[in-house]
Formats: C-alpha cells, sequence, structure tokens
C-alpha cells in the first residue's frame, strides 16, 4: 500500500491526550497526517514528518476528526411538515407522533426506503459524518422491522433494533401484547441484522419494566443495549441505561442528582441531541452539569423526520456551545471521540496511529469556527477509510 501525507495543517484535533497540546483534543500546530490504506499511521508536526510516496498540501487549514453520528432514525418514508409548521404554532410535542410516520414507512417500497437513507447519509457525509448509527422504529411490525434493518446493514455497521418505539395503533388496547411481539418474534426477526437493541422509556411509550423485559430480551440475543431516556420528563431510563451497563443513554434532558451520579460512576455514556430541543422548543439538556460530575458526553444529530429532521454535526455542535454550556473543545470532543464512545468503538473519532483514516478538512484555520461561524458550510473535504469522499 502507498503512503500519503496530508501536510501544511494549521491545527490537527487528533483526541489523543498524550499528543501535542495536552488537552484531550490532542491539539497539534504546523501538523501533518500520514496515512497508509485505510489507517492512520503517523501524526505529529510537520517538521518531524516521515517520507511518504505521496502529499497533499491543504493550505493552513484545520484537519479534525470525522463526526460520529450515534443516533439518528434514518429508516423513514413521508413527512411531517404540518406537524412542525403546527408545533411552531404552538402545540407541544408529544411520543404520538412517531405514529404518523410508521403509517408512511410500512407504504413505502425497499427502494424508497433505501434510497431514502442514501440521501440523507450523502447530505451528512457533505457535513463531516463518516460513521453514523440508524434504528428501525417506524415499522412495528416484524416485517417492516426487519427489513428496515436489513437495508440500514447495507449502510453501517452500527444498526439498532427499535422494535420498542412506541406502540403501534393495532396494539393501542394491548401493549402487554405488542412487548411480548418486541421481545419474540420480532427480535428473532430483527437480531441477525442489528447490533445494538433500543427501547423509548418514556410516558407515552414504555415504562421501566417494559423497558428492562425489552432490553434484557435483546441481550439475550446478543444485542448490546442504548435507550432513550429522560427526554421528556423525569423517568427510570437513566437509572435503568446504567444498571444494564447500556453504551448509552439518549437525551438526558430531564436529569436528578442521582441520575447524573450515575452516569458519571457507570461507563454509559450521555448522548445529547440538540436538535431535537430546537425542533420541539423544548428546556436544554445541561452539558455544563454532566461534565462538571465527569459524565462522558456525545453529541449527535437524532436525525428523524418528526423532532429533529437536522443531518448536520456543525449545527449540533454550534447549539451545544450556545444553549447547553459547552466550550468549542468540549463540543467537538462529544461530536467525534464522545460519539465513538457511545458506540464503544476506539477505531473513529480520533486521528492517531492505528485509528481508520477518517478526516474532516475545515475552511478555517480552527475547528473553534464550526461554533464560531454557525450556519457556514465549512467542511472543505472528507476522507472516509482513507479514500476522498468529499
Amino acid at each position: 500500500m502507498t503512503t500519503t501525507a496530508i501536510t501544511n495543517i494549521a491545527s490537527l484535533v487528533t483526541n489523543d491526550p498524550s499528543l501535542g497540546d495536552g488537552s484531550p483534543l490532542g491539539l497539534i500546530l504546523d501538523a501533518a497526517v500520514v496515512i497508509e490504506g485505510d489507517r492512520v499511521v503517523w501524526t505529529g508536526e510537520s517538521r518531524k514528518a516521515p517520507a511518504t510516496d505521496n502529499a497533499v498540501d491543504v493550505g493552513g487549514r484545520a484537519v479534525i476528526p470525522g463526526f460520529v453520528d450515534s443516533h439518528s432514525h434514518l429508516l423513514f418514508a413521508g413527512d411531517r411538515t404540518e406537524e412542525f409548521n403546527a408545533r411552531m404554532s404552538g402545540r407541544p410535542y408529544t411520543a404520538g407522533g412517531i405514529r404518523t410516520t410508521v403509517a408512511a414507512t410500512r407504504a413505502a417500497t425497499d427502494d424508497a426506503l433505501d434510497a431514502n437513507v442514501v440521501r440523507y447519509l450523502d447530505e451528512a457525509l457533505r457535513q463531516g459524518t463518516t460513521t453514523f448509527e440508524t434504528k428501525s422504529g417506524y415499522g412495528l411490525t416484524v416485517e417492516d422491522e426487519a427489513r428496515a434493518l436489513r437495508i440500514a446493514a447495507r449502510h453501517t455497521d452500527e444498526v439498532t433494533y427499535l422494535g420498542a418505539h412506541v406502540v403501534p395503533p393495532d396494539y393501542a388496547d394491548d401493549p402487554a401484547g405488542y412487548v411480548d411481539l418486541v421481545t419474540g418474534p420480532m427480535l428473532d426477526a430483527c437480531a441477525p441484522y442489528a447490533r445494538w437493541v433500543d427501547v423509548f422509556c418514556e410516558k407515552g411509550a414504555f415504562d421501566g419494566d417494559q423497558a428492562r423485559a425489552i432490553l434484557t430480551a435483546g441481550m439475550a440475543k446478543g444485542l448490546h443495549p442504548r435507550v432513550h431516556a429522560n427526554q421528556l420528563t423525569y423517568g427510570p431510563g437513566v437509572q435503568l441505561a446504567v444498571e444494564l451497563d447500556a453504551a448509552s443513554a439518549d437525551h438526558c434532558t430531564h436529569l436528578t442528582d442521582a441520575d447524573v451520579d450515575a452516569l458519571a460512576q457507570g461507563n454509559t455514556v450521555a448522548t445529547l441531541l440538540p436538535g431535537a430541543e430546537f425542533s420541539t422548543r423544548a428546556n436544554w439538556p445541561d452539558a455544563r452539569r454532566l461534565l462538571d460530575a465527569g459524565a462522558t458526553v456525545a453529541l449527535s444529530t437524532d436525525c428523524n423526520p418528526g423532532s429533529s429532521f437536522t443531518s448536520s454535526m456543525p449545527f449540533c455542535i454550534a447549539l451545544a456551545v450556545r444553549d447547553m454550556g459547552m466550550t468549542p473543545d468540549e463540543a467537538l470532543w462529544s461530536a467525534t471521540a464522545g460519539g465513538a464512545a457511545a458506540l464503544r468503538r476506539t477505531d473513529i473519532g480520533r486521528i492517531t496511529p492505528g485509528a481508520r483514516a477518517d478526516l474532516v478538512l475545515l475552511d478555517a484555520p480552527s475547528h473553534v469556527h464550526l461554533a464560531y461561524r454557525p450556519g457556514v458550510p465549512l467542511v472543505q473535504a472528507v476522507r472516509q477509510r482513507g479514500e476522498r469522499a468529499l
């Protein structure tokens, strides 16, 4: 394999505190990166770079790891513009809106669902996302959930079974029967295509006992747990996630002191999804409280047609800095290394020897511009697994 040096980097974010300035970002100024195949093999100051077969001069711009979007819902059809418009006119969001997308998704063809995934992946790539997780949850029948995961598995290894998104209308009078379906025939059909099992543990969706049954059934099939937790109100989701050693508790908008302590002391990442609060005018998650307690925080888009219809990680970084108490450094780390932690991955979210060569070139001298210049398309180029993808 040939080696390629990326040179004349004004500032390089490695997310390796043993490098550069010794901060969590491992920031190196006047830097270079050497890639061989799909891996990073060297990072450091330009003057120390080894000889390589090829070199690419990036003209004094910043390079950061590819964003890791660890929470999205891309297997859907239909449009909820009217719901958004009504909500912005004063109607509050509730979990029931999911059922609108369920009807459209069930009616869609496989090709239409696949094309939708590709569309939003391309959109995300243009904004620097090189790894993404996505979920089922808009089919809510055995056949529709399984086909959603089959389609998702064509595009990512990070596939999540979310049959427990809401109780569908056809089980409105028998929620216990739906839990039996989710933990039985539906799980059997979906487990071969998924790495993760998830549940929306929330008033209007699934309570703590139902969530525990769903997660433990998935774990018995070899799936790893993650939880939609404490988005709309206080509840048992975070505590259940930590108890079951879930990789991530997602949303974490309404937290007690005990919830914060549990996250700080456990291995579960608190994944914050500011796009949802932006799109629903809800209270912002308090990232500062979690970080000061010592919890690991990730940022993700929650891209979905109802409550967070954005695929932009830079947008989420800007929101986190402006409204959630994060510094630009913390927000970038959470959108890269934090997302990797939420997927329990060590090969992504960083630029250090052995890591996958997922690099984003910004048309700016520093990563701080992601929050400093919100809404500006700063991503100039993307390398994914070492290859130029944008």
